[in-house]
């Protein structure tokens, strides 16, 4: 993997969220690129655009902060941080207007410089809790 393959990682979370850049996503996904999303799967960026779309139609000033990126072979893992602000009801939640702070990290398969396959995981629940006004404790067990 070259230095440009693994910034294209924190490229994707720049361009797409952070400057809000829909035609990117075709720019760096391959046609049949697959984003899998929990036990969801998307196909491309036609796939992806719904997501992105009831995403954006629910939250505005993404600022996505990559923390660490590690790579091998064809794969780069990114940790991250998010603030955004929930200003639609993309969600289905009329908007609060509070602003959430979300952890993830996500798994990208890279071949000619473009991302052929991804893997999702973040904090949706917490999500939801920080716009519903919930609070929730954890207890973490070495």
């Amino acid at each position: 993997m070259t230095d440009v393959d693994r910034a294209l990682g924190v490229r994707w979370f720049e361009e797409v969220w952070n400057k809000g850049r829909r035609a990117a996503i075709a720019e760096m996904l391959e046609p049949d690129a697959v984003f899998h999303e929990g036990e969801i799967d998307c196909v491309g960026p036609e796939g992806f655009y719904p997501f992105y779309d009831r995403l954006t139609a629910a939250f505005s000033d993404f600022h996505i902060e990559v923390h660490d990126t590690l790579a091998e072979g064809d794969r780069v893992c990114l940790r991250w941080t998010c603030n955004c602000k929930h200003t639609g009801d993309g969600l289905g939640m009329p908007a609060t207007q509070k602003t959430v702070h979300v952890t993830g990290m996500s798994i990208l398969r890279i071949a000619n410089s473009r991302m052929v396959e991804g893997w999702q995981n973040w904090d949706m629940l917490g999500m939801l809790e920080q716009i519903k006004g919930s609070t929730r404790s954890a207890t973490y067990v070495a």
